[in-house]
């Protein structure tokens, strides 16, 4: 299933599915009560059906089966938000060691830009940290909490934070957790995993820059309004297939600006539950990124966003996250 979040003109959020190539959307509570009477609670949200494990997944895939056409909507008529907006908590990680390794090496050729002799700066500079990055990354996945009150979804308007000059998306793809756990091995994380979606996230590189040196990661220059965008859908396990041989592409107005695959994950998601969760438990719906993939962002070749560009996510199987970049406040 392509599972949604939309809503219509009274602006109340909806649990949905696309079907026919995307271009429609049933919406799973009309058409409970257009086949069975009545409505489901399982059915009041994507959260609630994703809490509801497999039963409740099983009654929407029934109703997609009989999709009654009273229940059916053009896509063209609502405004889809994050499948789940806001997710209980979520956490992204750096699970793509060429991403790491290119925008250490581009903050860095940056930085010697900045004096009377780049070459000689660059040249002559340390790179100490970011080695240890690496082997702490190649050691144990790493990751961090983000704001999650900034998610908004394919159509929801993005906001360009106030104090940047700077702004970059990240290409990446997450899944969200089906099934609450704690201590989970790695050979049952997978099946923790409900589906996964595009995730941008949207961040603010001088900010970045400024408070990377504190040596607690990345926090002002992500954490801001509307700076976690993801969609278009939540793609099931079963229709997604295998994870981990998906391209990924990154345009910005049509020009493509880097490709990667999921395969080149250091870390998988299972690897990354068996890590989050010791001794921690997680809940349903919770979300995972993945962190940017090798190529997947303008800081690794020192582009960064103009107001009202245009940026394309694209993950295979799970469609394009269209996020159009607003103006500088």
């Amino acid at each position: 299933m392509r599972l949604v979040t939309f809503t219509r003109g009274d602006g109340v959020e909806r649990a949905g599915a696309l079907l026919d190539n995307d271009q429609l959307v049933i919406d799973l509570q009309a058409a409970h009560r257009h086949v069975q009477g009545g409505e489901s609670a399982a059915l009041s949200s994507v959260l609630k059906l994703v809490e509801g494990g497999e039963d409740a997944l099983q009654l929407a895939r029934t109703l997609l089966s009989k999709s009654p056409s009273a229940a059916i909507i053009p896509r063209s008529d609502v405004r889809l938000r994050a499948p789940i907006q806001p997710p209980p908590q979520m956490r992204d990680c750096s699970c793509f060691e060429l991403h790491l390794r290119q925008a250490f090496a581009a903050a860095r050729k940056a930085r010697a830009l900045r004096s009377d002799d780049p070459e000689a700066t660059l040249k002559a500079m340390n790179t100490r940290a970011d080695d240890r990055v690496i082997e702490t990354f190649n050691r144990q996945p790493i990751y961090y909490k983000c704001n999650r009150f900034a998610v908004i979804g394919a159509d929801d308007e993005f906001l360009w934070p106030s104090f940047s000059k700077a702004l970059d998306f990240e290409l990446e793809f997450g899944c969200y957790i089906g099934k609450k756990g704690k201590d989970i091995s790695r050979d049952k994380a997978g099946e923790h995993i409900v589906g996964f979606t595009i995730f941008n996230d949207m961040s603010a590189r001088d900010a970045q820059a400024a408070e990377m040196p504190g040596m607690l990661g990345p926090a002002k220059s992500k954490d801001f309004d509307t700076a976690n965008i993801m969609g278009p859908c939540l793609v099931t396990c079963d229709e997604l297939g295998d994870p981990y041989d998906l391209d990924m592409v990154a345009r910005v107005n049509g020009e493509e600006w880097g490709r990667g695959n999921t395969r080149d994950m250091r870390w998988q998601f299972e690897d990354v539950i068996a890590h989050v969760s010791r001794s921690e438990t997680l809940y349903p719906g919770e979300f995972l990124g993945s962190g940017t993939v090798g190529n997947g962002c303008g800081l690794e070749q020192l582009r960064y966003l103009k107001p009202g560009d245009l940026v394309e996510l694209e993950v295979e199987g799970i469609g394009i996250l269209r996020t159009q970049v607003g103006t500088v406040p």
